[in-house]
């Protein structure tokens, strides 16, 4: 169940965005969804973003702090995250939910509201020695539309996204 609310969570991001989302369904290398955004005209390309998901109850993340830990399960996950890629960037999105799962979302006058935020985190080029690696992700990085938008250009730029 956690896995169904982050993937609602973050297709109304990419939706917000401008973007489609598609989920790989199988788990082969590390992605479980891929952002589409399309180009402006058509002749140019469309830009594609590869996004690992996490979901967990063991964290809350407090604003007043700069990052909160997250441990991954297995070392793959990291690694693929960690690998150097030369065109399509991948990023971690960790969504922290309450343990009680009714908890989780909330019918408020005007919509749904999700209790908690996914963030994300980009891993490329960083090393650990650990069995299960354990990482910081910034609480500055909240995944919204305007993140998913600032990323995907980064990214088009050939920029580093950690920026």
């Amino acid at each position: 169940m956690m896995e169904q609310l982050q993937e609602g969570y973050v297709s109304s991001v990419a939706a917000s965005a401008g973007c489609s989302v598609e989920v790989v369904g199988k788990d082969t290398f590390g992605v479980d969804v891929q952002f589409i955004r399309p180009p402006a005209t058509h002749l140019q390309q469309e830009a594609i973003l590869f996004a690992q998901l996490k979901c967990t109850t063991q964290v809350t993340p407090d604003r007043d702090t700069k990052s909160f830990q997250y441990r991954f399960s297995k070392r793959e996950y990291f690694e693929g995250l960690a690998a150097p890629r030369t065109h399509i960037k991948k990023i971690l999105i960790v969504m922290t939910v309450p343990l009680e799962q009714l908890a989780w979302t909330e019918v408020v006058t005007g919509g749904l509201l999700v209790k908690r935020e996914c963030y994300w985190t980009h891993l490329e080029g960083k090393t650990s020695e650990l069995v299960k690696p354990v990482i910081d992700v910034p609480t500055d990085n909240t995944f919204d539309a305007n993140a998913l938008i600032k990323i995907m250009e980064r990214q088009d730029r050939g920029e580093s996204l950690d920026g």
